[in-house]
């Protein structure tokens, strides 16, 4: 039972101290968008560190290392190809800009940016560690396999989208213009849908064993950042400004939960 203390501390020291030296390359950098392609990493090095320092090697232990993984690795790598290159956020370049007078704003940003998001990151993954750390029941049960068939289907919504938005926006002729169709038909963020139901699945499959329950809150925190913090709402407002038929697309389009298009 000490495991399911003194592991998850152990990976939250890890991430922290991983988060601070990504602040300190920022700031060589000048750029603290990095800490976006981090987000997948950062929710799951608690999992590989649990997955490293917990005993036994049980399906669960290794189906919920293997999910956290194959998520945080395509989601870093499909940030890192959208954002290098393209120079900081403008989201990041004012809040610093906005720090109160006397502020160093680079210490603004490690407080504001990325110890919150780390700690953020660790409070998403308890599920995944928990599950990881206390393997019992040895065997995997029903919920397992529903919270792996979740997982995929948050994953599809992930991919594609990410794959359907690259594309579009690589043909000229779409510039200046909204993506509308494909999964975006459907919802107007799949990606985020996607993000937060890759969460409930993995929860679902760590809450085969009461001990769990400690992380059930991990997908709805994930489901408010996505839709009232750092995601949809913040994201919406400057396609608003951007697209002239935003509003049209708002009318047709499922904001979040993917439905079939109104007509």
């Amino acid at each position: 039972m000490s495991e399911l203390i003194y592991i998850p501390l152990i990976s939250l020291t890890i991430l922290i101290a991983s988060v601070v030296i990504l602040w300190l390359w920022s700031i060589k950098l000048d750029n603290a968008s990095i800490i976006d392609i981090f987000w997948g990493p950062a929710c799951a090095i608690p999992v590989w560190v649990a997955y490293a320092l917990s005993h036994g090697y049980q399906p669960r232990k290794l189906l919920l290392f293997c999910l956290v993984t194959l998520w945080a690795l395509r989601l870093a790598y499909h940030l890192a190809r959208r954002n290098i290159g393209h120079g900081e956020d403008p989201r990041y370049t004012a809040m610093r800009a906005a720090a109160p007078a006397g502020t160093n704003p680079h210490i603004f940003t490690l407080k504001k940016v990325f110890l919150l998001q780390g700690v953020i990151a660790w409070l998403i993954s308890i599920p995944a560690q928990l599950g990881v750390i206390y393997q019992h029941p040895q065997q995997l049960g029903w919920l397992a396999y529903i919270g792996a068939l979740i997982f995929c289907v948050g994953l599809f919504f992930e991919a594609v989208g990410d794959y359907q938005l690259k594309q579009f926006k690589a043909k000229p002729e779409n510039k200046g213009h909204l993506m509308t169709s494909g999964l975006w038909a459907w919802t107007r963020h799949p990606n985020y849908f996607g993000d937060a139901t890759i969460w409930f699945g993995l929860t679902l499959i760590a809450l085969e064993n009461p001990v769990g329950l400690i992380g059930i809150y991990s997908p709805f925190l994930m489901l408010f950042f996505l839709t009232k913090v750092t995601g949809k709402s913040l994201l919406e407002k400057g396609m608003r400004e951007r697209y002239t038929e935003y509003d049209e697309y708002v009318r047709t389009t499922s904001g979040f939960f993917p439905r079939p298009p109104k007509k």
